[in-house]
């Protein structure tokens, strides 16, 4: 009988769980879901004969690794900085690790000690990075053994809401991590254009963005991701003229997100002065600097953003709440925290709501001195706010991998990996595209 350990049972962890318990019934696995919060836990195992909840604090060392050592094989949805340590674990006791997040430079470096314990540390298998991997390279793989040449590649994927369930002016709702959706960007952007490297600051991110098309849904915008040129290499691109990975958003988020930037309000490192009870606009009136002008504080704001006063930019700060006499938790002492609490009581999915992804790829690429495109597009809707489509599309790559590899249908040698080889792609997105995980694809 194999025994898996999920560490973590937060948004991203209900599919994962069910495809798990329900598998587990099948093949003989049993799944124990850790997490601090118990009782999370011991709800979404529910009373299944494969499930068992535990709490776990994720930095009791002793406690992660008597766990660990318990069980055949762990996936870890803990946040990201913590996954290092799991590794270690891994390493030390002799299991296998599943991740759905980037590989951190502290885990590459341990790719000989992995394969020299035959230890597998499969990374970045979720949604993207994950689906977005394995959907590209079976298309680049495809084109190349045809005689193409791929020139340009792009990529872009959005955790959004559901046209139906779309009712602010900002077409946004939470459906995963929302720190994650307010640090989003922070840093550089990095990708290639046309043979050069192209870097493109944070205070400018949202300013300099791309738009696609979505077959029968229309215009959105796309922000850079962090750091397109790493997969050059990975995906054996290396005589490409354009990569770019990005970040998709409805028409008119990415201006109104620039706008909080220029306020200041997603600063997680400046800490606030609570001497007195704030409101958030005394927040916002202490971000305009030195004063000047008259007018309301929305008047003045708008000024300093350079917008009419009564633009849609403006209507969607409005809407926040940013101009309200709303008090401040004291205990939220960064202009991120402050934003972040605002935004999970406006951007909530209500209990009927339905998310959306959409991922977009576009190759360009030459066969005998012609160029032609493929733009291949995937669009996911949530059942609800539960069964949503990012806790789907994070969830099931991570489970159908674990069944594969615990089956011993997909073999692998011991070694750090994201999931870019055929051994690994083919098998898992045939066995997505049962769950309706199917690309539409048009040629030009």
């Amino acid at each position: 009988m194999h025994r898996i350990l999920l560490l973590g049972a937060g948004r991203s962890a209900t599919v994962l769980i069910q495809f798990l318990l329900d598998e587990g019934l099948k093949h003989g696995f049993t799944l124990t879901v850790a997490d601090a919060d118990a009782a999370l836990a011991a709800q979404k195992t529910g009373l299944h004969p494969a499930g068992q909840a535990e709490a776990l604090d994720a930095a009791d060392e002793a406690r992660r690794q008597d766990l660990v050592r318990r069980h055949d094989i762990i996936i870890s949805l803990l946040p990201p900085a913590l996954h290092v340590a799991v590794a270690q674990d891994c390493l030390m006791i002799g299991r296998h690790l599943v991740t759905a997040s980037y590989v951190p430079a502290e885990m590459s470096a341990m790719q000989e000690e992995a394969h020299k314990r035959g230890i597998v540390l499969m990374n970045e298998l979720g949604l993207d990075p994950g689906i977005d991997h394995m959907s590209a390279m079976e298309r680049i793989h495809q084109i190349q053994a045809s005689g193409g040449k791929i020139t340009g590649f792009y990529s872009s994927t959005g955790g959004l809401v559901a046209p139906e369930s779309d009712d602010n002016p900002w077409h946004y709702k939470f459906s995963w991590n929302p720190r994650n959706v307010v640090l989003a960007g922070q840093g550089t952007a990095r990708f290639l254009e046309d043979g050069q490297r192209r870097y493109l600051p944070y205070n400018r991110l949202f300013k300099q963005i791309r738009r696609i098309d979505v077959p029968e849904m229309g215009a959105w915008e796309v922000y850079a991701n962090r750091d397109s040129l790493t997969y050059q290499q990975a995906y054996g691109l290396q005589d490409v003229q354009t990569l770019f990975r990005g970040t998709i958003r409805h028409e008119g988020y990415c201006r109104a997100w620039d706008a909080l930037i220029t306020l200041g309000l997603t600063d997680a490192v400046f800490r606030i002065d609570h001497a007195k009870p704030l409101s958030c606009a005394d927040l916002v009136e202490a971000f305009l600097g030195p004063s000047g002008g008259s007018g309301s504080l929305r008047e003045r704001t708008a000024a300093l953003l350079g917008e009419a006063s009564d633009s849609m930019v403006m209507d969607q700060l409005a809407w926040l709440g940013l101009f309200s006499n709303r008090t401040i938790n004291p205990s939220l002492i960064t202009p991120a925290q402050v934003l972040e609490d605002l935004l999970l009581e406006r951007w909530p999915l209500q209990p009927a709501d339905r998310d959306m992804v959409i991922m977009q790829h576009v190759f360009q690429y030459q066969i005998e001195g012609k160029a032609q495109q493929l733009r291949s597009t995937l669009v996911v809707k949530g059942a609800d706010h539960t069964q949503t489509a990012m806790s789907t599309l994070v969830g099931l790559p991570l489970g159908v991998f674990v069944k594969q590899f615990l089956l011993q249908e997909i073999r692998l040698e011991g070694g750090v990996y994201i999931p870019t080889s055929p051994a690994v792609y083919r098998p898992v997105m045939d066995e997505l595209a049962g769950y309706g995980v199917v690309f539409t694809e048009e040629y030009t």
